[in-house]
């Protein structure tokens, strides 16, 4: 999995012999920052676009089978035992309401570099099918984290977050509810030449401005209903920008940012999900102390864990994810939930390019 994030490649091995999925190993590949730029770039439309993309999409590739044989050699697996390798790419455009997702990584250039089937391109069959294509993680979710006793959700933060709602009897739902640390990288970057503000430490000294949180909060995203999907395709630095009116302190917006991230997750589990009792954190933002401490002040009836009390690291659950994807697709099962994506039905998802 890499993700809106654009820190890098996650990659487990899965076993999925037992009633719940047990990860082997797994491993971390670092994007260069060259590679990242150019990610960040194909977001938006820009000259020579299309070889840009199928150069990155090669490079990509490359990542994500060093990624994979760095998880082949911690588990001493061969390659040969490997069933498949469930790959997302890198979404560069997400545009749903248009018809389309666009996600690069060249999986049949993956599967000529490990010699292992590849399944891939998992989000276009349920757009075609009139969905959202996103979040595909919930019938993860289901799976891995229901609990009959309470109703509960499950909290990602990555780029953008994502929440997934599983009640103890009806339909899991779920959405994307608006940036996660996409905006918070953004402006670290920018302000601390750092990829991230480590702990939320920056932030939390600083104030947050009252006037610029009801603006970004104004935006019709956040009010509008599910399905629902987001990406940079708006939340970005010409959305933040045009959000500013200069001369705020940079601290103050960094604030003001990470109260963002916490509202809006807070605000769309009380409309969709009031009933939770407990909230299940994973994705990077796991680590950001101080954003987990706000979502928990402002969601006070709900208990806060992190994804590794309920037996997976909140850093691959996504990955995880994509590898429960890759077997849905060779088994020919549903890999959307229609209640989730608002597809016309469930779908086998995935393109598969064999060894």
């Amino acid at each position: 999995m890499s993700g809106t994030s654009l820190d890098g490649v996650d990659a487990v091995l899965a076993d999925f012999a037992g009633a719940k999925p047990r990860l082997v190993a797994s491993a971390h590949v670092v994007f260069d920052a060259p590679l990242q730029r150019e990610l960040l770039a194909l977001n938006f439309s820009g000259a020579n676009e299309i070889e840009r993309a199928a150069l990155a999409g090669n490079e990509l590739a490359g990542r994500y089978a060093a990624a994979v044989a760095e998880v082949l050699l911690r588990s001493k697996t061969p390659a040969a035992d490997i069933r498949a390798i469930g790959c997302h790419g890198q979404t560069v455009r997400h545009r749903p309401e248009r018809g389309y997702t666009t996600q690069i990584g060249n999986a049949a250039l993956l599967a000529e570099l490990t010699g292992i089937r590849v399944a891939a391109d998992f989000r276009s069959r349920d757009v075609a099918a009139g969905g959202q294509g996103a979040p595909l993680a919930p019938a993860f979710h289901a799976a891995v984290f229901a609990d009959p006793a309470e109703d509960r959700v499950v909290v990602n933060i990555g780029g953008i977050a994502n929440l997934t709602f599983l009640p103890r009897s009806g339909n899991v739902s779920g959405f994307d509810s608006g940036p996660g640390n996409c905006l918070l990288d953004l402006w670290a970057g920018q302000h601390l030449g750092k990829k991230f503000d480590a702990g939320g430490t920056w932030a939390s000294g600083g104030q947050a401005i009252p006037e610029l949180l009801e603006r970004l909060l104004r935006e019709p995203y956040f009010s509008a209903l599910p399905p629902k999907s987001t990406g940079r395709d708006l939340f970005n630095e010409t959305w933040l920008r045009s959000m500013l009116k200069g001369g705020e302190a940079a601290q103050a917006v960094q604030a003001t940012l990470l109260e963002l991230t916490a509202r809006s997750l807070a605000d769309a589990i009380g409309r969709h999900c009031a009933s939770a009792r407990r909230l299940i954190v994973c994705g990077g933002g796991v680590r950001n102390a101080a954003l987990l401490r706000r979502l928990a002040e402002l969601a006070a009836t709900a208990a806060v864990d992190a994804s590794d009390r309920h037996g997976v690291d909140p850093q691959l659950v996504e990955a995880a994810t994509f590898a429960w994807l890759a077997k849905q697709a060779l088994d020919g099962g549903p890999g959307n939930l229609p209640s989730v994506t608002g597809a016309r039905g469930a779908r086998v998802l995935g393109t598969v390019y064999s060894a």
